[in-house]
Formats: C-alpha cells, sequence, structure tokens
C-alpha cells in the first residue's frame, strides 16, 4: 500500500505549552505536518472538558510555525485519520509507552505497519503539562 509524506500529529492542544512545541518542531523536521486536533468529544472521552474550543484551538495551533494542515480528530483513537491519511510517520511524546494510553499507541503501530509508516516518539518534555498548568492555576486562585 502507498504512503504519503505526511507526519502526522494528534494532540488536544487545550493550552499550548513547550511539549507540544517541542513534538511540533521534530514533525516539521520530518515532513508537512497534519495536525489531528481532538474535538471537544474525542477529548473528553479520555479526559475532561475542554478549557478552549475545538474552533479556538484550531485557530491556534494553525499559527504555529510547522504546522502545514489541522484536520478534527473526531475519537481518541487515531485509525480513522491515519487510514484516510496513510502518513509516513506519526510523532508523539514517549509518555504514552505505558499507561492508559499504551492501547492507543499500540493500534497506531498496528495500522502503521499496514503501509510502512513508521512511529517517531521523542522524549517526553518534563516539568510541563496542560494538567500541571490547570493544577498551578487552582492553587493560586
Amino acid at each position: 500500500m502507498i504512503k504519503s509524506n505526511i507526519v502526522y500529529v494528534a494532540m488536544a492542544a487545550d493550552i499550548i505549552h513547550l511539549g507540544h512545541i517541542n513534538i511540533i518542531e521534530t514533525a516539521a523536521s520530518l515532513g508537512p505536518v497534519v495536525i489531528g486536533l481532538l474535538t471537544d468529544e474525542a477529548i473528553r472521552s479520555y479526559k475532561r472538558q475542554p478549557i478552549i474550543t475545538w474552533e479556538q484551538r484550531r485557530k491556534v495551533i494553525c499559527s504555529v510555525k510547522g504546522v502545514s494542515i489541522v484536520i478534527p480528530q473526531t475519537t481518541h483513537d487515531y485509525v480513522p485519520n491515519l487510514e484516510t491519511l496513510r502518513p509516513s510517520y506519526v510523532v508523539h511524546g514517549s509518555d504514552w509507552k505505558t499507561g492508559t494510553q499504551s492501547a492507543v499507541r499500540q493500534c497506531v503501530l498496528t495500522t502503521l505497519e499496514k503501509w510502512g509508516g513508521e512511529l517517531i516518539e521523542p522524549e517526553y518534555t518534563g516539568g510541563i503539562s496542560t494538567t500541571q498548568i490547570i493544577n498551578k492555576c487552582k492553587q493560586e486562585n
């Protein structure tokens, strides 16, 4: 099967931080970056209610250097978008190798195998996360 030269990155991007920028920079070094921006419903399915609407998050992510296009990812499962795009690469931080997201990771690996795509997992950016930012804001109020 034919793969594209696309680099796919899925993210909620509810509050943009250095970890997101690091992932996008890594992805952009590999080719044109398509961001699968999780819809509000997709985020709620495994996290919490997003703080910022999908359209607002889309506008922010579209303005980030290195992003070629932003499309909706309507579920936490990457497979529908991956099968449509057939990217050469999927980029995600190393934090999903264990824990609740490891099953999603395995589905990505299995799907990429169909056309010889590759999963790139840069080291997770420590010391920053959306959850940490939210908790810090709560503490300061």
